[in-house]
């Protein structure tokens, strides 16, 4: 009789194997986590906004001339489609709505700048530039014609971010939570020693091309604030509308 010195046991996976198919599923799921914490903020207000912000409510200019001005615009950022990597070139607040730059726009008004403040969004004296191009060092008062607390249409550029970057002290990243302003909070400008209430009343979704958000109307004291949406691109402008409710 034979008698059996020697069993052989298979080992179907190695130490080794075995780390490195840990190490893959690690790096899988942490890849996975890092895609939704980027792309969440986008596509949740993409969702809310086609659910519940208006959009296309305003007449866009002629197509012949937003051509134009967006290959102009081009030559600036190197590209105006939605993937470019050129977002940095947003901070300069005349490409927003690159068919009405306000270069070389003339101005009489003599303040050059001024304090906003939101209490629903903690935002408190955020510098107002008046004229001004750069939005990574303040906010931008676009083409001014009147000042905050006359009749007209006052028309305010913040930058915004993805919710994740957001520094209540950088200006780059201030307006990232203007989406969620409702009707009735409130915004206060302060001019010198004087202060001027503003309530909201409406919030909508335009294009780029859509400039009759900045037109002026002169039978009451508005105040327009504008910020690119969704959070950390530059696809559409969200407009949130105040006026004057108390000086």
């Amino acid at each position: 009789m034979n008698m059996i010195k020697h069993v052989y046991i298979k080992e179907y996976y190695s130490v080794k194997k075995r780390m490195t198919e840990v190490i893959s599923y690690i790096s899988l799921v942490t890849g996975a986590i890092l895609l939704f914490w980027s792309f969440y903020p986008i596509v949740s207000f993409e969702i809310y906004s086609r659910l519940f912000i208006q959009r296309d409510v305003l007449s866009p200019i002629p197509r012949s001339q937003l051509a134009f001005s967006l290959n102009t615009g081009g030559s600036v950022l190197g590209s105006y489609q939605i993937y470019s990597s050129n977002l940095r070139d947003f901070v300069q607040a005349n490409l927003w709505f690159p068919t009405m730059s306000q270069t070389n726009t003339p101005s009489n008004i003599e303040i050059k700048e001024y304090y906003l403040t939101i209490p629903k969004l903690n935002i408190a004296d955020a510098k107002v530039i008046v004229g001004g191009n750069d939005l990574s060092k303040s906010l931008i008062h676009y083409i001014p014609t009147t000042l905050p607390g006359e009749y007209g249409n006052v028309n305010i550029f913040g930058h915004s971010s993805l919710p994740q970057l957001y520094n209540s002290k950088d200006y780059k990243t201030l307006f990232t939570y203007l989406p969620s302003i409702e009707k009735g909070d409130k915004v206060i400008i302060k001019i010198g020693s004087i202060k001027y209430e503003y309530e909201a009343y409406d919030m909508f979704v335009v294009k780029p091309d859509q400039v009759s958000v900045l037109e002026q109307r002169y039978d009451a004291a508005y105040l327009t604030l504008i910020t690119c949406v969704p959070p950390g691109t530059y696809w559409n402008r969200l407009v949130v509308k105040a006026k004057l409710s108390k000086i």
